[in-house]
């Protein structure tokens, strides 16, 4: 029997496959599109019985050569390019896809755990997990928000009969991140410009917030797929859930502690946002025309009921992850 993760050599889904490793098991079908051909890195350390292309995987799939033999499925696989603009491709690659997958999950009685986001709730204030908080700003949002229907409808169906879990993933952030350019988090970047060129740069002011005070629930990637794992190992719990910390931070928090990161591995001792600013460490950016009426400024996970789902484990919070991962980064 196999665990599948689509969306293998990308940053989550690697991760989980690493994990799942970690485990065990390493009876693994990665799944993704290597037309990104650098993604592949991310699998080096890992250990799995198959390679497909996302395209030869649904063609097993629909054909029926997969029957009997899947144990669970990891659906990672995504196009998460919040600024792209091809709706068709963004609803074939992220709704359609998602959709035949989770047909073939309830068809096999096999697990099916798949990320969606917290772009569902656009500029939304609240962040739990009903249809009224709900409006997505962009073409990918909707994609993600639209299939979180098609599941909800699955699951209060008579027929449903096995594991449906949906992840709302809020900021992101970790290792094996490196591939996603532009779209990669804000402590990569940060850390990158810091070694590149002794300063952070964050946006200006927006949407009544002070310079660098937009604020995400920045959630460390091995928390997220502690979570995952968790789900796996309770089969009987099904749902869409937020995962996020359930804490706001201002994306200032973010270059504070990557800058203080960067310095503690340089034996230097560490400086408070206002010396960084007044030293010109940390310098803020006009505010890009391109993402206003698109931009979340505030993102607060509501995890209660992931709390209530029996998810009990603390998350790092953005001092103890970004330490983390920049000692990560630095090592590579």
């Amino acid at each position: 029997m196999y665990t599948v993760v689509t969306g293998a050599c990308g940053f989550i889904g690697a991760n989980l496959v690493k994990a799942l490793n970690e485990r065990g098991i390493d009876q693994v079908i990665a799944v993704d599109n290597l037309k990104k051909a650098d993604k592949f890195r991310n699998l080096v350390d890992c250990e799995i019985v198959d390679y497909l292309d996302k395209h030869e995987f649904l063609h097993l799939v629909q054909a029926g050569e997969l029957d009997g033999a899947i144990e669970a499925i990891f659906h990672q696989g995504a196009c998460s390019d919040t600024m792209e603009n091809d709706g068709h491709y963004m609803m074939e690659n992220n709704f359609r896809y998602s959709h035949t997958l989770l047909d073939f999950c309830l068809d096999q009685e096999v697990p099916f755990l798949y990320a969606s986001s917290a772009s569902v709730y656009g500029a939304g204030r609240v962040f739990s997990e009903a249809r009224a908080h709900e409006g997505p700003l962009n073409v990918y949002g909707y994609s993600k928000f639209l299939f979180d229907q098609i599941v909800r409808r699955r699951l209060a169906s008579a027929d449903f009969s096995s594991q449906v879990v949906g992840f709302r993933y809020f900021n992101v952030y970790g290792p094996r991140e490196q591939h996603k350019g532009r779209m990669a988090s804000v402590a990569f970047h940060h850390f990158h410009q810091y070694r590149e060129t002794g300063k952070v740069k964050l946006f200006e002011g927006c949407d009544g917030y002070s310079h660098g005070e937009q604020s995400r629930d920045f959630v460390y990637v091995e928390d997220v797929v502690k979570v995952n794992l968790h789900f796996l190992d309770h089969p009987h719990q099904s749902g869409i859930f937020n995962l996020g910390t359930g804490r706001a931070q201002p994306f200032n928090d973010i270059a504070h502690a990557t800058v203080n990161a960067c310095r503690a591995l340089e034996d230097q001792p560490p400086l408070t946002l206002e010396e960084m600013v007044s030293q010109g460490i940390v310098e803020y950016i006009e505010f890009p025309a391109a993402l206003k009426g698109k931009y979340q400024s505030f993102t607060q996970a509501d995890i209660a009921a992931l709390r209530e789902a029996g998810y009990s484990e603390e998350f790092h919070s953005v001092a103890a992850g970004v330490a983390k991962y920049v000692q990560c980064l630095t090592t590579k």
